[in-house]
């Protein structure tokens, strides 16, 4: 991996696991970051190909680089998660023995002031993934009104003092650094809450991250392209880190896992009806063992689902 993009993958054995089981074919991986998944799938499963998506360019130079080795077992390009199935059609993959989503935010980019990810430190308010293009963090910070910024802080940071952070925000408008924006908030939450919870300004920089790439509003149909495109014994694998992403993991596959004739609303499954169930592989997520937690604090809120694609169905005459 690049020198520069150290990242430790959560739950690596776990889904190397899950996802070596699956047919021998091509497993997309649409959130690739340094290529720490992709690299261990593809060492321990020779049947097995990856196509790497991401949208962040320092991501895609590091998977790149890592993948290198394995040749035309790995292909990385660039592109949201959102469009996995014509990135799939672009590069000549028709059908997925499994998926990949590693959802959040990369420790690499936290970990560069420059990214405007993180609150410990001065830094730009930026907070895209891909740079090229869209609004920054700043853009909503100095422009979006009270109404929007507080939907925001609800609905991506799950923050109680929404309103009073908001009306912080826009009385010290124009706000132009990480470490401004980090003060305002933890200036506007309440002394007994400030206690408790951790710094309210991790609430408020993952909800902005989260309205800046329009990550929950993605999710969803990233998912269902990715249930659409796997075969029969392909497998969908969600690591989740914020609990707004994982109720939609949780309720595409619900819906996915019940037995019907008919695919769920919504879902693109080649072939026609009658389509296959999907099978939930454990009832409840799995979460990260207390020594891996010890190690990458970002194991700590991970929740994994997966579901496997069953038979083909039987026609009926």
């Amino acid at each position: 991996m690049s020198p520069d993009f150290q990242h430790e993958p959560v739950l690596l054995a776990t889904v190397v696991e899950l996802l070596a089981a699956v047919p021998a074919g091509w497993v997309a991986d649409p959130t690739v970051g340094g290529g720490g998944h992709a690299a261990a799938l593809l060492d321990a499963a020779p049947h097995l190909a990856v196509l790497g998506l991401d949208r962040d360019a320092d991501a895609l130079a590091a998977a790149t680089a890592r993948l290198a080795r394995f040749g035309e077992r790995a292909k990385v390009v660039a592109g949201r998660f959102d469009r996995l199935a014509p990135s799939c059609a672009e590069a000549g993959v028709e059908r997925l023995s499994g998926a990949l989503f590693d959802l959040g935010v990369s420790s690499p980019q936290l970990d560069r002031l420059e990214r405007g990810f993180s609150h410990r430190g001065p830094g730009p308010l930026d907070m895209r993934m891909d740079r090229s293009s869209g609004p920054t963090a700043s853009d909503l910070v100095n422009g979006a009104s009270e109404a929007e910024l507080v939907r925001i802080l609800e609905a991506g940071g799950e923050e109680r003092f929404g309103r009073r952070v908001a009306r912080a925000v826009i009385a010290a408008r124009p706000v132009d650094s990480t470490d401004r924006l980090a003060e305002l908030v933890r200036g506007a939450i309440p002394a007994p809450a400030r206690r408790r919870g951790g710094d309210p300004a991790n609430r408020a920089f993952q909800a902005l991250r989260i309205a800046v790439n329009d990550e929950l509003v993605q999710l969803e149909p990233a998912l269902l392209q990715a249930l659409g495109l796997l075969v029969p014994g392909g497998r969908l694998v969600v690591l989740a880190y914020h609990s707004g992403e994982d109720r939609i993991v949780k309720r595409v596959l619900a819906a996915a896992t019940e037995a019907q004739r008919t695919a769920p609303r919504g879902l693109p499954v080649a072939g026609g009806d009658p389509v296959p169930p999907f099978l939930r592989l454990r009832s409840v997520p799995r979460t990260a063992p207390a020594e891996e937690v010890a190690a990458n604090r970002r194991a700590a809120s991970v929740r994994l689902r997966a579901v496997e694609r069953g038979p083909e169905p039987k026609e009926t005459r």
